[in-house]
């Protein structure tokens, strides 16, 4: 298989550049420590909400091809056009199940000697995570306990219900209870933690949970 980069869907490959390059480090987390006078140890801020958080993805990409320079500007022209300074989804043929979302900027040059041709398409704000290209949908009907797999990423379920509902969970050492009418509903305690995450329903009609998972 060739390496390929799709970019909001659209395969690079498919538009005649060769992926050469790709860089995608693992985002830092957002940190910050004090040293105060006395104290062998500093003061660590990473968890100071009760979880880590992560810096903005960065990352590259490089691509050549081989042609003539008329060629090599139609190619550039089509690539800078359609995504500088845009908003994109960015898969990889390895991961083709995930995605980035950043805005990305773009830079090449052209060799006339050898007529090779080269793109580099970069980004510095990317969302930390990488999501995944599909939402996970989950339900039960009637009562009974569901078990909802949930990767990395904390995530907060759209909820629907076509029948009055009681739900009752844990996260930790909390327990919450919630008794919902027939709707669409957006519990911002009732937050999904990497793993399995378990609740109780109780009633008659359909509980749905739809979300979407995301991973560093």
């Amino acid at each position: 298989m060739t390496p390929d980069i799709k970019l909001n869907g659209t395969s690079v490959a498919s538009m005649g550049w060769l992926r050469e390059t790709i860089s995608f480090p693992v985002p830092q987390s957002q940190s910050n420590t004090i040293v105060m006078p006395g104290r062998n140890s500093p003061i660590r801020f990473t968890e100071a909400l009760g979880r880590i958080s992560y810096q903005p993805r960065s990352f590259s990409l490089t691509f050549s091809m081989l042609g003539t320079r008329k060629r090599y500007d139609r190619m550039i022209a089509e690539m800078a056009n359609r995504y500088t300074g845009q908003l994109i989804k960015v898969s990889t043929s390895e991961e083709p199940e995930l995605y980035a979302i950043g805005t990305l900027e773009i830079s090449s040059e052209y060799d006339p000697l050898s007529g090779k041709g080269q793109l580099a398409i970069s980004c510095e704000d990317a969302d930390s995570y990488r999501y995944h290209n599909k939402e996970t949908i989950v339900n039960l009907t009637g009562s009974g306990t569901l078990i909802i797999e949930n990767d990395f990423m904390p995530v907060v379920p759209a909820i629907t219900i076509t029948a009055e509902t009681s739900l009752s969970w844990t996260i930790g050492s909390d327990s919450f209870r919630k008794s919902l009418n027939a709707g669409a509903w957006t519990l911002p305690e009732f937050e999904l933690q990497a793993g399995r995450n378990t609740v109780t329903i109780q009633g008659t009609g359909t509980t749905t949970f739809r979300f979407r998972e995301g991973r560093l």
